[in-house]
C-alpha cells in the first residue's frame, strides 16, 4: 500500500490498521454495527462497542445478541477475541478508528433528523487524539461529513488530514440476505483528503473484500443516496402499475415475471403494502431536502414517494372493500396481520408498512391481532404503541378472523393452511397467484 510522504501521523496509522494493531471503535451496535464490529474482531482487532443502550450493552457483553440473524456464538466468539461494548464514550480516546453507524431518520416534517450523527460526535469529540481515523457510515444527504462533521472534530485544533483523518463510507447491510455477508459487499469509501482517503483504505481494505475510491465525501454520499432512490422510484413504479393493473382485472405480478424473461433492459421489482427498513423509505428525502438549497425540486423522486406512502391506505381500502362485499364492516371486525417485519425472514421492524396497516385498520375501529414468527412481542418503537404477542396460527385462530391481511411473506407461514380456514386474505404480496373466492390482491 503507499503511503503519505512527509505525514508520518497517517503512516502510522495505516501501519497499525494494515498490521492489525488497531483498536477499532464502532459507534452503534444496530444491524450496521453489530455486523461490522463482528468482523473486525474476527479478524484479529480490539473492537469497542460503543451504545447509549446499557441493556443492550450488558447483552453484548453476555454473550447474547438482540438481532435475530446474529448468532448468540457468534457475539461470545467476538467477546473472547477481545471485542468489548460500553456505554462510556470517554473510552474512543482508546480507538485508532472511530466508525459511526447510528440512525438517520426524519423528523415529523419528513426533514433530515441528524440528532443522532451530532449527538455521537459532540460526545467523542472531547476526546480525540491525533492519530485516529473518524468514518461516518450513517446514510445522509451529499455534504454532511463536511458541514456537520468537520467543524466538530476540528474545534479542539486537531488538523484534519495532517492528525486526524475523516472519511464518509455508508453501509450496505442487508439483514437476512444470505447470499452477502459484511466482507463480500463491495464498500465505498471517500476522504476529506487524499490522506484521509489513504487510512480510509486502509481502514476498510482488511475487512472488506472490495474497496470502491471515491474522490470526496459528498461524491459517495450521493451514491449512497442513489442506490436507494434507483429502489424507491422503481419500486413506485411497479405499486402505481399495480393500481393501473388491478383495475383493468390484470395480475401484475403475472406481468412482472414475464417481463422479467427479457434478458437485458429490464430489472423485476415487486410491489407491496408500501416500503420499509431503514434506508429506502428515507433516503430520498434527503436528497430532496437538500436540493431545495440549489434552488431545485427533485419532482420525480418526490412523486415516487407519494406513490409509496400511499399504499398502506390502499391495502386498507381493499380490506374494507372485501369485507364489505361479505356484508360486514371494518369496524368491529377481527383483523389478523401477518408479518409485521418489514421484509420477509427478519426481525427489522425499521418503517415497516405493516404496522401504518396496523394503524390504519385500528383507527378504522378493527380489532387488530398479528402473527409474525420472528417478531414475538411487539417490539417498543418511537411512533407506534401496540401491546399485541403473536398469535400461534392454528386452523381454528385462522378461521376466527373476519379477515387475513398478508403484509410480509414469511417463509415460515403454512400459506395452504391459512388460505383453507380463512374467510378473506387480502393479498399485499403476490404469495397467492391462483384466483379463489377468498382471495383478494392488493
Amino acid at each position: 500500500m503507499s503511503t503519505i510522504s512527509n505525514n508520518t501521523i497517517a503512516e502510522r496509522l495505516i501501519a497499525k490498521l494494515v498490521n492489525r494493531n488497531a483498536t477499532i471503535g464502532i459507534l452503534g451496535m444496530g444491524y450496521v454495527g453489530q455486523p461490522l464490529a463482528l468482523r473486525y474482531a474476527q479478524l484479529g482487532y480490539e473492537v469497542i462497542g460503543f451504545d447509549i443502550d446499557a441493556e443492550k450493552v450488558a447483552q453484548l457483553n453476555a454473550g447474547h445478541s438482540h438481532i435475530e440473524h446474529i448468532k448468540d456464538a457468534d457475539i461470545a466468539s467476538a467477546n473472547a477475541a477481545g471485542m468489548t461494548a460500553s456505554t462510556d464514550f470517554s473510552r474512543a480516546a482508546e480507538a485508532d478508528a472511530l466508525i459511526l453507524c447510528v440512525p438517520t431518520p426524519l423528523n415529523k416534517h419528513r426533514e433530515p433528523d441528524l440528532s443522532y450523527v451530532v449527538g455521537t460526535v459532540d460526545a467523542i469529540v472531547p476526546y480525540l487524539r491525533a492519530g485516529q481515523v473518524i468514518s461516518l457510515e450513517s446514510t445522509t444527504y451529499p455534504g454532511t461529513t463536511e458541514e456537520e462533521l468537520l467543524p466538530r472534530l476540528t474545534s479542539g485544533g486537531l488538523r484534519v488530514g495532517e492528525e486526524l483523518f475523516l472519511v464518509y463510507s455508508p453501509e450496505r447491510e442487508d439483514p437476512g440476505n444470505a447470499d452477502f455477508t459484511t466482507n463480500t459487499i463491495p464498500k465505498v469509501v471517500g476522504g476529506h483528503t487524499a490522506p484521509c482517503l489513504q487510512v480510509g483504505k486502509a481502514l476498510y481494505g482488511q475487512a472488506i473484500d472490495h474497496i470502491v475510491p471515491m474522490t470526496s465525501t459528498k461524491a459517495a454520499e450521493m451514491t449512497k443516496l442513489l442506490e436507494n432512490i434507483h429502489r424507491a422510484v422503481n419500486i413506485g413504479l411497479v405499486n402505481e402499475m399495480k393500481i393501473v393493473a388491478d383495475r383493468m382485472g390484470i395480475d401484475i405480478f403475472e406481468v412482472i415475471d414475464a417481463a422479467a424473461t427479457k434478458p437485458f433492459g429490464f430489472t423485476a421489482y415487486y410491489p407491496g403494502p408500501g416500503l420499509g427498513g431503514h434506508c429506502i423509505p428515507i433516503d430520498p428525502f434527503y436528497l430532496t431536502w437538500k436540493a431545495r438549497e440549489y434552488g431545485l425540486h427533485t419532482r420525480f423522486i418526490e412523486l415516487s414517494g407519494e406513490i409509496n406512502r400511499a399504499m398502506p391506505e390502499y391495502v386498507v381500502g381493499k380490506v374494507a372493500k372485501a369485507l364489505n362485499e361479505r356484508r360486514k364492516s371494518l369496524m368491529g371486525s377481527k383483523i389478523l396481520v401477518l408479518g409485521i417485519a418489514y421484509k420477509k425472514n427478519v426481525d427489522d421492524m425499521r418503517e415497516s408498512p405493516s404496522v401504518e396497516v396496523m394503524e390504519l385498520l385500528r383507527a378504522a375501529g378493527a380489532e387488530i391481532a398479528y402473527s409474525d414468527p420472528h417478531v414475538p412481542v411487539f417490539p417498543k418503537m418511537r411512533e407506534h404503541t401496540f401491546d399485541l404477542s403473536s398469535v400461534t396460527l392454528t386452523p381454528e385462530t385462522i378461521e376466527s378472523f373476519d379477515a387475513v391481511v398478508l403484509t410480509t411473506d414469511h417463509a415460515q407461514f403454512d400459506y395452504n393452511m391459512i388460505r383453507d380456514n380463512a374467510q378473506v386474505i387480502i393479498d399485499s404480496r403476490g404469495v397467492y397467484r391462483s384466483p379463489m373466492k377468498n382471495i383478494v390482491k392488493a
